[in-house]
């Protein structure tokens, strides 16, 4: 997840897509639309039926591999049609126009996916007989109300702390000293500015997205029943336990020198050059920062050089982060041949075809039974391994995604203080929710 979409633009798609939506009576799975879905063969001839599929422009050629195979084998035609950036902001709007695929990439969290409506424009997927092979994650994704609208084909984006093991070593940090809580953390961080020339982390305030995630880290200790709450208007994002995580992120890591001197303009992709290089130790990101490196690096060049350890407030478990190619919805079009199709497309790509599909795209499964691909980075597998306990990110357990990482850009600039950057936090997400009709605001 890199993006989320400004208050005023959600909120603008939420009415124009509330306009827009078609006639949630169209049956999607029986006659009446709320029965059990027909069983599906995935190879069953298609001949002459043609869907669209909606992408990001940077993930056009993520399902090539699955339409190329699910061509051949139903003789229907996929087309896949690149939606301007924002995507996240684009989607809603060609929605509102009338406009309307028959699959989408969309980010499968209950922040995000009700800014398709989903009720009244996605075919319901609770029956599909590929739901029940999900990992335990996996399946905690992708439902709105208790219905599924998404299906999950990779798995959740992970947050932990990327490292340098040639800094780690000149350190003297050995895997027994990794953190065991965020607190700890920061004592390695000390550790690696005081006894090498990288700085401990780099920090991304250029690009400003990545700064949500040290904040995020130190937020793991607030139960479900908190984020409930704050779902129902009942809590707060200016509660102290967030104030004092933006607090101690501006104090004791930036305020003091634990990121590079140029934090302020840092860059994503700058990231990942520094800690190939070892300029810098740490990394605190998500799994796009890896796809940087296996972009450039082999497996065996990042085994040797890049390790990965996750960490949250108060114990050493991951947290999972989604985005938008972890889901894929299928709309309703009032064609029901187009949207048996769309069932048949994803039942062949998460039955059939997902063996080979995970195979050529280079990632881990979000089936058990189906094992990962061989050749994945230490980093990726150490990854997998953390995700059955993970925490979710606020993205996944939110009903609106604020846009934090703004207002903490305005923090390292001067222009807010911590509790000034929790108040623009809430108000933001009281407006937006507001705005989408939700209970109590």
């Amino acid at each position: 997840m890199k993006r989320v979409l400004p208050a005023l633009v959600l909120i603008c798609a939420t009415a124009l897509t509330a306009t827009a939506c078609s006639d949630p009576t169209v049956a999607d799975n029986s006659a009446t639309g709320t029965g059990p879905a027909a069983k599906v063969d995935p190879t069953a001839k298609l001949d002459g039926v043609k869907l669209t599929m909606w992408t990001a422009q940077n993930t056009v050629n993520a399902p090539k591999q699955v339409i190329d195979a699910f061509e051949k084998a139903t003789g229907a035609t996929v087309e896949t049609q690149a939606i301007p950036d924002l995507y996240e902001q684009n989607v809603p709007t060609k929605l509102a126009s009338g406009d309307k695929p028959d699959l989408m990439f969309w980010q499968p969290s209950i922040s995000t996916l009700p800014f398709i409506q989903p009720a009244q424009n996605l075919l319901t997927l609770d029956n599909e007989p590929w739901v029940s092979r999900l990992g335990d994650t996996e399946k905690s994704l992708g439902v709105v109300g208790g219905k599924r609208y998404a299906a999950i084909v990779t798995s959740p984006a992970m947050l932990g702390v990327y490292y340098n093991k040639d800094v780690f070593r000149e350190a003297g940090i050995s895997e027994a000293q990794f953190p065991k809580n965020y607190a700890d953390l920061l004592k390695l961080g000390h550790r690696v500015k005081d006894t090498t020339d990288a700085a401990a982390f780099y920090e991304s305030g250029g690009d400003k997205w990545p700064m949500q995630w040290q904040m995020q880290v130190q937020l793991t200790d607030l139960d479900q029943q908190w984020w409930a709450g704050l779902n129902k208007n009942e809590e707060k994002w200016t509660d102290p336990v967030v104030v004092k995580a933006i607090t101690t992120y501006k104090d004791q890591l930036l305020g003091a020198g634990l990121a590079q001197k140029n934090y302020r303009t840092g860059t994503f992709t700058g990231s990942a050059d520094a800690l190939w290089k070892g300029e810098a130790g740490m990394v605190l990101n998500v799994t796009s920062f890896q796809s940087q490196l296996q972009a450039k690096y082999s497996t065996e060049e990042i085994d040797k050089k890049i390790g990965w350890f996750p960490v949250s407030n108060s114990d050493a478990t991951g947290m999972y982060s989604p985005d938008q190619t972890n889901g894929v919805v299928a709309f309703r079009t009032g064609d029901a041949k187009r949207q048996d199709a769309a069932r048949q497309f994803l039942a062949f790509w998460l039955d059939t075809d997902y063996a080979d599909y995970i195979k050529a795209m280079k990632i881990p499964s979000v089936q058990p039974a189906v094992p990962s691909p061989d050749g994945l980075p230490q980093t990726s597998l150490d990854q997998l391994k953390a995700l059955p306990t993970a925490n979710g990110v606020f993205q996944a357990k939110a009903i609106v995604a604020p846009d934090t990482h703004l207002y903490l850009a305005d923090m390292i600039y001067g222009k807010k203080n911590p509790q000034q950057v929790a108040q623009a936090i809430q108000d933001q997400f009281a407006q937006v929710a507001k705005a989408q009709g939700a209970p109590g605001f």
